[in-house]
């Protein structure tokens, strides 16, 4: 009997023990999109494995900030007006548009303008050519993205110490645009709401956690409360160190945290599922900065089974690496990723590789 993803992720979320473990693996990253692909079907010497690849969500088309489009000379200005470098890994802000900390004179872009001709259409016919999928939909950057996105990084740290209420009052005309996207996307008969603001370093929260307490949080309680109101699991992609948050993030809504980091401070997936998993899902825990990258195929397999036998107890896990498989890579981690990955979920078996095991296909 074929697998219903879109079951047995929402059994996940509600904390049920599944017997097949959902799982996404994704394979590039936004520069680097198909280096991976590409080693894995020189790997397996075709792309039949592809079809033994079932990732359990789904990203359905959403609002498109505009940011994450290449342009021949390397730079991309999104609609916001933020200038983007997109040539180099990682991507980053060339020229913020919001040059003072004050709102007058400036306005956001029409919520329509985020959508492209044609975007309903497209997004219902992939919601319906991926029906027994989670899926879920997006709309781009969070509240604290945007806004150092819109100041500078540097600049907006700065605003919420020196000009609070500048702060405040850019996160609240934010929280209501992204209101708007939400009313759009919400129509869509989609599972769940896949919210992304990175509010973590590697040692802990970019703010305070008392600030992002005062700033942040009210805020997007307001956004999960919305998507909630619409039926919908609410999920996000977080990196870093949250932990010292994570109580707040259950108590305004959050349904899913993604990334999972467990090489930042407190970030252990199998702490965080003793602490917390009866009451949020973990989604990832697989580490891009140390494992994946730096294991040994062995290594790489061992952990991933350890990993689900732990964090599967009474649901609240959706396996994954906490980053997109990167050009550094190994093919031979990505192979022992993909065939752990497939058969934890109940997949058919990928081909067998056509490369001798221990010689590289990069």
């Amino acid at each position: 009997m074929p697998i219903n993803r879109k079951q047995v992720v929402a059994d996940a979320l509600r904390h049920r023990e599944t017997a097949h473990l959902p799982y996404t693996l994704r394979l590039g990253s936004f520069v680097d999109g198909d280096d991976v692909e590409r080693r894995l079907d020189a790997w397996y010497g075709g792309r039949r494995w592809r079809e033994a690849l079932r990732n359990y969500i789904a990203f359905c088309p959403g609002a498109d900030d505009g940011k994450l489009h290449p342009s021949p000379d390397g730079l991309q200005r999104d609609a916001y007006g933020a200038l983007w470098r997109m040539d180099r890994r990682p991507f980053h802000l060339e020229d913020a548009p919001l040059k003072s900390p004050s709102l007058r004179g400036w306005r956001l872009p029409d919520a329509d303008r985020l959508f492209p001709a044609g975007w309903e259409r497209a997004a219902r016919a992939f919601l319906r050519e991926n029906g027994d999928t989670f899926n879920v939909v997006t709309i781009g950057f969070g509240l604290f993205e945007r806004a150092w996105a819109l100041r500078g990084f540097e600049n907006f740290l700065m605003d919420v110490a020196a000009e609070p209420a500048f702060a405040a009052d850019l996160i609240a005309a934010l929280t209501e645009h992204q209101l708007q996207l939400l009313d759009r996307v919400l129509e869509l008969p989609v599972d769940g709401m896949m919210f992304s603001d990175d509010w973590g370093a590697q040692q802990g929260t970019l703010l305070h956690p008392d600030r992002w307490r005062a700033l942040i949080k009210p805020n997007a309680a307001r956004l999960y409360a919305r998507a909630r109101a619409g039926g919908k699991f609410t999920l996000s992609h977080c990196c870093g160190s949250v932990v010292d948050i994570l109580p707040d993030v259950i108590e305004i809504g959050l349904d899913a945290l993604e990334s999972v980091q467990p090489e930042a401070r407190g970030m252990n997936p199998y702490a965080l599922k003793d602490r917390f998993g009866d009451r949020l899902t973990f989604w990832g825990g697989l580490g891009s900065q140390s494992l994946v990258p730096h294991g040994t195929p062995g290594e790489v397999r061992a952990e991933v089974r350890r990993l689900a036998a732990h964090m599967r107890r009474g649901g609240g896990f959706i396996l994954s690496t906490a980053k997109p498989l990167q050009p550094e890579t190994p093919v031979e981690n990505a192979v022992a990723l993909l065939e752990e990955f497939i058969a934890l979920g109940g997949g058919a078996p990928a081909p067998r590789a056509r490369v001798s095991v221990g010689k590289s296909a990069r």
